[in-house]
């Protein structure tokens, strides 16, 4: 195929945004130039705003550390508490860093990235800004006593790349980065890692570990557990495999041999292991999905003296897990619905008790621990219709809520319930829907999926939607779809690589089960994707036009030809193949969207979304999309926020102004 678009490709050339400025114009003045949109605008700005959301935090030592915006600070501060404090109704706030300030002493847009605390020490943090959210940052140090950046030869201090760094101790630090040319993975992200040592040119670090430039990434972290302290290094061959090492006074590397494609963590001297595919270690096969234990020392020796922490079934699955100094805190998933634990290691092997205390019929997640000083930790839980509680508490001890979001619409008369479709090679696929119980006949409603990364949809309060579409009389559902984790890997690699269409079908089946149940109807049917769910919305537009009334496909994929081309598109050939390999192009090509998009067809109304700023999905995806679709008769209504990254929005009111325009074209579309 000869791509007409390519232009669109070059991100910044004033041709490409001038055509970005003309469509924008388009529909912001179809559906956003009146009082109805500001209202809704305003609704959520509010929402995003108030102060009375959760100031979630993060445990280091004795304090608790937090980023907030609001509708004062725009780009947001991070500020610092004590627990006692954070406990009050009104907390005492240490303020660090003011982002609105320095970006204005600057004349930076900066935006917010993250910070690394040094341990045990806490004197200092490499603090991380993008500019417009971009995933390439650069990093600062900063002084946290004195409040202010250390500046001059003695600081650590690296300009905009998509950087890895990490504290070994005061001085010294792990970093990969942009070195030059040759120093980067066809993925943009660090081939080689070095040691670096404060107040050295970084020309002069020592180079740890080189990787390929096939790699996705490679990466050094230093353990300061106490009595425990390790180096390791970390090759990510592909997105799901990795090699693993740890690196020894001496500068070799002594490889840790679990399977590629196992998540494997070191805690003191427990190695805990997950493979993604079934194990097999002296005759026995530990499945896919197993969270296993051994002792790390005997590992490294050739014990394989191995016992399973949980073991996956049909319905149930591991979500995740977090350590505290002397537990194992787990979170499982039956059937899409958390249930969380807590694993202690004792003289005679592991003990398992369930965490009791967590509100029913919500899902729940471990926020913060810190496994250096105690088995303290926070746990966040919300629902559909119930706004999130913070719980705090410690291992043996009863879980204390601490804080509690507001309501932001009125659930009462509003009903969750889970169904099961049935997708064309029989597998039950799990939806939640949510709705008014008093609701008679079908209504408009936003179906949302993902399906990819083995990433989880799970429940969650969500202000905006209830706000803006529910309490309007609208339905809300989320797909399980496969290629998510929901049921544990099985559930995810089904849908990888010559398996996609697994997702799409999956996806299908949940519309038209939506349509029998009479919750909706084709016209009134619209749908919801991001990342890799606007890669979903394209083949739903493509593949599956009939089965819905309007489509809104965000920072999508949809050039499968060129994505591994583009940005961090390389690093996603494990999920979806090599389209330079003829043997995968073959079934990549039977989807694609923009290879796939047809004059003849006739397709729902779509609202493609993007960000100029995005250097993680290229822009030039949804330009080139509908340019073609434009070019092809069909209804494509496009807009493309100039900062924002992946993220789509940078600040809270460019996040507020992006879901309006989405409620305001899907209520437009669903109920003509």
């Amino acid at each position: 195929m000869t791509d007409p678009y390519l232009w669109l490709e070059d991100v910044s050339a004033e041709r490409s945004l001038d055509w970005v400025r003309e469509r924008n114009a388009r529909t912001l003045g179809e559906y956003t130039e009146n009082a109805e949109f500001s209202a809704l605008e305003s609704r959520i700005r509010d929402i995003l705003d108030t102060d009375n959301r959760i100031p979630y935090v993060v445990i280091r030592g004795e304090y608790l550390y937090n980023f907030w915006r609001d509708g004062r600070n725009k780009r947001g501060i991070w500020r610092r508490t004590l627990l006692e404090q954070y406990r009050t109704d009104d907390p005492e706030w240490d303020v660090l860093l003011d982002v609105d300030a320095l970006a204005e002493l600057e004349g930076e847009n900066w935006v917010w990235a993250g910070a690394t605390v040094l341990r045990p020490a806490r004197s200092r943090a490499l603090l991380s800004f993008s500019r417009g959210g971009a995933d390439a940052t650069v990093v600062r140090e900063f002084d946290l006593e004195s409040r202010e950046f250390v500046v001059g030869d003695q600081a650590f201090s690296l300009p905009e790349a998509k950087t890895d760094i990490s504290w070994i101790d005061e001085d010294t630090v792990y970093v990969g980065t942009d070195f030059g040319e040759g120093s980067m993975t066809d993925s943009g992200y660090p081939r080689v890692v070095k040691r670096w040592r404060r107040g050295t040119p970084l020309a002069e670090a020592i180079t740890v570990f080189e990787g390929s430039p096939t790699d996705v990434a490679v990466s050094a972290a230093y353990d300061d557990t106490p009595e425990y302290t390790r180096h390791f290094v970390v090759r990510s061959l592909d997105f799901y495999n990795s090699e693993q090492y740890q690196l020894l006074s001496d500068g070799s590397l002594l490889r840790i041999e679990t399977p590629n494609d196992a998540e494997t963590s070191v805690y003191r001297n427990w190695l805990t292991i997950r493979p993604r595919t079934d194990w097999e270690v002296d005759g026995v096969i530990h499945p896919a999905g197993s969270l296993l234990v051994t002792n790390y020392p005997g590992f490294l020796a050739g014990s394989r003296e191995i016992t399973p922490l949980f073991t996956p079934d049909e319905h149930t699955a591991l979500e995740g897990g977090r350590w505290t100094q002397n537990h194992l805190l787990l979170v499982q998933l039956s059937d899409v619905q958390t249930k969380l634990s807590v694993l202690t290691p004792n003289d005679t092997g592991w003990e398992e008790k369930p965490l009791d205390g967590v509100p029913e019929l919500t899902a729940s997640s471990i926020i913060s621990t810190d496994h250096r000083n105690g088995d303290n930790f926070f746990i966040n839980s919300s629902g559909f219709t119930t706004p999130a509680t913070l719980l705090y508490g410690t291992v043996g001890g009863p879980l204390e809520p601490v804080k509690q979001a507001p309501s932001f619409f009125e659930a009462e008369g509003m009903l969750v319930s889970q169904h099961f479709a049935v997708s064309d090679d029989g597998t039950e696929v799990p939806y939640f829907l949510v709705r008014r119980t008093e609701a008679e006949g079908p209504c408009p409603t936003i179906l949302y999926g993902y399906g990819g990364f083995e990433n989880s949809m799970v429940p969650g309060y969500n202000g905006s939607m209830g706000s803006s579409w529910l309490e309007r009389g609208g339905a809300y559902v989320v797909a399980n779809i496969r290629g998510g984790g929901e049921y544990g890997p099985s559930w995810h690699t089904q849908a990888v690589r010559e398996g996609r269409h697994k997702a799409f079908e999956d996806f299908a089946a949940v519309a038209r089960d939506l349509v029998s149940r009479e919750v909706t109807t084709v016209k009134q049917l619209g749908i919801q994707g991001g990342s890799n769910g606007g890669l979903l919305m394209g083949v739903m537009l493509t593949r599956y036009p009939t089965l819905f009334g309007a489509i809104v496909c965000q920072v999508p994929l949809l050039d499968m030809k060129r994505y591994h081309l583009l940005l961090a598109g390389a690093s996603w050939m494990a999920e979806y193949g090599d389209p330079d390999d003829p043997e995968d192009w073959k079934f990549i090509s039977e989807y694609s969207p923009y290879q796939n998009s047809a004059t003849s067809a006739d397709y729902p109304p779509i609202l493609i979304t993007t960000s100029t700023r995005d250097d993680r999905v290229h822009p030039g995806h949804a330009r080139k999309m509908a340019a073609l679709l434009e070019e092809q008769g069909h209804e494509v209504w496009y807009y493309e926020n100039i900062e924002g990254g992946h993220g789509g929005a940078s600040d809270n009111a460019q996040a507020a102004f992006k879901s309006a325009l989405t409620f305001s074209f899907l209520w437009n579309q669903l109920n003509r």
